[in-house]
């Protein structure tokens, strides 16, 4: 195969791909099956069959028991507002956003207390198996799953503080900076990092999806004077969501 050469199997899901983008193959119509993939385009049943699997591993379409593979609904990617904006009241931005009038956002959470994984203790910069308040929240958009947030504070910091669990006490709630003020921690610095990954079997479960869908995953930690005081894993789903950031300018 020379440069620019495509295998049949991508030419054929290329095919496919911009019929459902043009909608010539709108939302619920039934993907051409195996059979006829093979007769129109001239190819074998192994490069229908890879044609097909490309185009379920893209989210574009899915199968349906004894039924078919069928064209997938196409989300209209919504906005999730993330760091350098600082609301007033000392909310999130998730919950400010709620609070302005037009949201329905809700959001459970649960806290409890764990040993720092090696990855999660090189973040915080503490050793592995100290103590941790490990943190999980879902947050929801209209009564949908819309993103998985698993946070990670240092008990020797916040330990026996009002602190210590981030959704109870007279702050609970409110923003990692203000939390961390009224125990005399002045957070400084915070960092964002930005991935993309296929989604856990556990969190597409939770956020709706099929194996093989992306998720952004935003790695966040808080810092005091160099210190990290909080880090955290957000997770969003890629074809539902869009990471947008105010950042203000100096």
């Amino acid at each position: 195969m020379t440069f620019g050469e495509q295998p049949a199997y991508l030419r054929v899901a290329g095919d496919l791909r911009q019929k459902i983008v043009d909608g010539q193959l709108p939302p619920h119509t039934r993907l051409p099956s195996q059979a006829r993939i093979r007769q129109e385009y001239g190819v074998s049943d192994t490069v229908a069959l890879e044609a097909r699997k490309v185009l379920m591993a893209e989210g574009l379409v899915e199968g349906r028991s004894g039924s078919g593979t069928y064209v997938r609904e196409r989300p209209v990617p919504r906005r999730i507002s993330r760091s350098g904006y600082r609301p007033t009241g000392g909310a999130t931005p998730f919950r400010q956003e709620q609070a302005d009038g037009e949201g329905r956002g809700t959001w459970e959470s649960s806290s409890e207390q764990s040993e720092a994984s090696v990855a999660v203790a090189e973040r915080l910069g503490i050793e592995p198996g100290e103590r941790v308040m490990c943190t999980r929240y879902l947050y929801r958009e209209g009564g949908e799953a819309m993103m998985l947030s698993t946070s990670w504070e240092p008990l020797a910091l916040t330990g026996r503080t009002p602190v210590m669990l981030p959704e109870e006490g007279p702050v609970g709630g409110m923003g990692v900076v203000e939390r961390m003020r009224a125990i005399d921690v002045v957070v400084d610095n915070v960092t964002e990092e930005v991935g993309a990954r296929p989604g856990l079997a556990e969190e597409l479960l939770v956020l709706g999806g099929v194996p093989g869908h992306v998720v952004l995953v935003v790695q966040r930690t808080f810092y005091a004077s160099g210190r990290p005081v909080e880090t955290a894993d957000v997770v969003i789903p890629a074809d539902r969501y869009r990471v947008a950031y105010h950042l203000p300018v100096k």
